[in-house]
């Protein structure tokens, strides 16, 4: 590889000649060889954002002439869209601030600005001009996860809403045994089963989008440590202003500054979400996965899509290999989660030191939930069918069916018809006259209102 020398505050350095950073990355390269991993697509987006907005804010203010200012913003958009992501070479595994990589873009855009434009640009004085890494990255990884949030999961977790929703609609008249402690227990309907799930995942979706809304306030023109030092007071809301139309989202200056940087509070919240997302869609894989268990040896009451060949060694044999897929990634975002967790306690004075490592993870969370809830959403719930045979099967020969038989028939006649079932394995509708009322007082336990239809969820 051919080098370049550049030099900053502390000497010389080797730079590769086809790169478009700096000595500082360079040094940041060398001693941070851990992961091999840098910060996702969708940061690097955000960073690119908000130097453009910073650069047009320190334009109307006066602190950058015009072919500066519009130097830097027309750099700063190619980064943020994605133009030179192979230049962007720290480590997730740095400095607990992400000062390295707000000064990669710092000398990206600098070296752009020049090589492109013909303007000398200098990273530190113009493109970092009125901010700081300490409010730059925090406010970088809210609008990273933010958008996550609005643009994928929120969408994804829609259309998983949807299409639970609509088979809680077309399976409410089918009766099966419900199960509790994992036993037997009363009658329910299999849409009632899938409106239950279709209302957690409608309220996982409010408690996203309320983390989503904190995520709108920035730490932005905090500089070193809140207090705004070597920026202009009116520098946060113009820049903010501008950073909003770039990205298309909904932000707003923090209402404290020393906090906003101090403490990743918002973040800790937005993890939260993520993993009680996570705990939701467990259940429901779980639940799905169970009830199509066998075929043979086990519940079998719903058939999913089959996919592809379930093992190497036995012909035939079809695994739910998706509920599994959608299982790994609510693991991994539990995972995650406890990272933050953990992170989020290296608070220390006016900074928090584990800035690349809460964004890296929650991205990540925001990645893998929404490709993972539209995956199973489209590969296996939309598939779903019933095996309404056995859910007949099944519950008839239920003796929980005798709680629903109680009130018209009197708990003692009850009992001896569940003991004789149990002596004999006779279904207990076979000693009760009128079976057809027997479906007819059932379907009176299901009360209609209770099921979550396509419409209740619009």
């Amino acid at each position: 590889m051919e080098y370049r020398i550049e030099r900053d505050s502390m000497g010389e350095i080797q730079v590769p000649s086809a790169a478009l950073y700096g000595a500082s990355t360079a040094r940041a390269a060398l001693n941070f060889p851990i992961s091999g991993r840098t910060l996702p697509r969708s940061f690097t987006w955000a960073l690119g954002c908000i130097k453009r907005a910073a650069a047009e804010a320190n334009r109307e203010l006066g602190l950058l002439n015009t072919q500066v200012a519009d130097a830097i913003s027309s750099a700063a958009k190619r980064v943020a869209d994605g133009e030179f992501d192979s230049h962007f070479v720290v480590d997730v595994y740095q400095t607990g601030s992400g000062t390295s990589t707000n000064m990669n873009a710092n000398e990206v855009i600098a070296h752009l600005a020049h090589s492109s434009y013909g303007v000398i640009v200098h990273p530190n004085d113009d493109v970092n001009r009125g901010q700081s890494s300490n409010d730059v990255i925090p406010s970088a990884t809210h609008v990273a996860v933010k958008a996550e949030i609005e643009r994928q999961v929120i969408p994804a977790l829609l259309e998983l809403r949807a299409a639970l929703a609509q088979k809680a609609s077309a399976f409410q008249d089918i009766l099966k045994s419900g199960r509790t402690h994992l036993q037997d227990a009363v009658p329910i309907s299999l849409g009632q089963e899938f409106s239950g799930y279709a209302w957690q995942v409608d309220k996982a979706i409010g408690r996203l989008s309320q983390a989503a809304k904190d995520l709108g306030a920035l730490a932005l023109g905090g500089t070193a440590v809140g207090t705004g030092v070597n920026t202009h007071p009116d520098f946060s809301i113009k820049a903010i202003a501008k950073l909003s139309e770039y990205t298309g989202l909904s932000l707003r200056e923090t209402e404290n500054h020393i906090a906003a940087q101090a403490s990743p509070d918002v973040l800790l919240d937005a993890s939260g979400a993520f993993r009680q997302v996570a705990t939701v869609l467990i259940k429901i894989a779980n639940d799905i996965r169970w009830m199509a268990s066998g075929p043979m040896a086990g519940i079998g009451e719903l058939q999913l899509p089959a996919v592809q060949p379930g093992s190497s060694i036995m012909p035939g044999k079809v695994n739910p290999v998706i509920a599994e897929s959608l299982l790994m990634v609510c693991v991994q975002i539990i995972g995650n989660d406890s990272t933050v967790v953990t992170a989020s306690q290296y608070s220390n004075f006016e900074l928090h030191t584990m800035w690349p490592l809460l964004a890296d993870r929650l991205l990540d969370s925001a990645n893998i939930l929404s490709r993972g809830a539209v995956n199973f959403s489209r590969r296996l719930v939309t598939g779903i069918e019933v095996h309404r045979e056995r859910c007949e099967q099944l519950l008839l020969h239920n003796a929980s069916v005798a709680t629903v038989l109680a009130p018209r028939f009197g708990y003692d006649r009850v009992a001896a018809l569940v003991h004789h079932a149990n002596q004999t394995g006779e279904q207990i509708l076979h000693k009760v006259p009128q079976r057809d009322d027997l479906y007819e007082v059932m379907g009176q336990l299901i009360p209609k209102s209770w099921l979550i239809g396509p419409r209740a969820l619009e």
